[in-house]
């Protein structure tokens, strides 16, 4: 079994930074990519930043400047840092790791956080 565990979420006034982390756990052999999405209520759950295994990140364009993803890859944990925020930015953020799983034999998984809630507002 593998899951993920996001933490970090919460509310902060407009201008504000949070935090997100991403933990995986389990049999892992080995984690790709690494994405953070997000989902506004009444709207669909878009792509926020990409990064890969070797460290080649990609972000959307509403985030671009403002938001920077990492990873720990001897933790298999990925990282949202999020400064500038803006009451658009409101969202429940999902993480998504892609991976293998150290079984026989191997199985490549696409595994999804819980999420955690973002509100700007003041």
């Amino acid at each position: 079994q593998v899951q993920l565990v996001e933490s970090g979420g919460g509310v902060v006034q407009p201008g504000g930074s949070l935090r997100l982390s991403c933990a995986a756990s389990g049999s892992i052999l080995r984690v790709y990519a690494m994405q953070w999405y997000r989902q506004a209520p009444g709207k669909q759950r878009d792509l926020v930043a990409t990064i890969t295994s070797g460290g080649i990140t990609n972000y959307a364009d509403p985030v671009m400047g403002r938001f920077t993803i990492s990873r720990d890859n001897a933790k298999n944990v990925v990282y949202l840092q999020m400064n500038s925020l803006k009451p658009e930015d409101t969202a429940v953020y999902y993480c998504k790791q892609d991976l293998t799983m150290a079984t026989v034999p191997v199985k490549y998984l696409e595994i999804w956080g819980q999420g955690t809630l973002v509100t700007v507002s003041s």
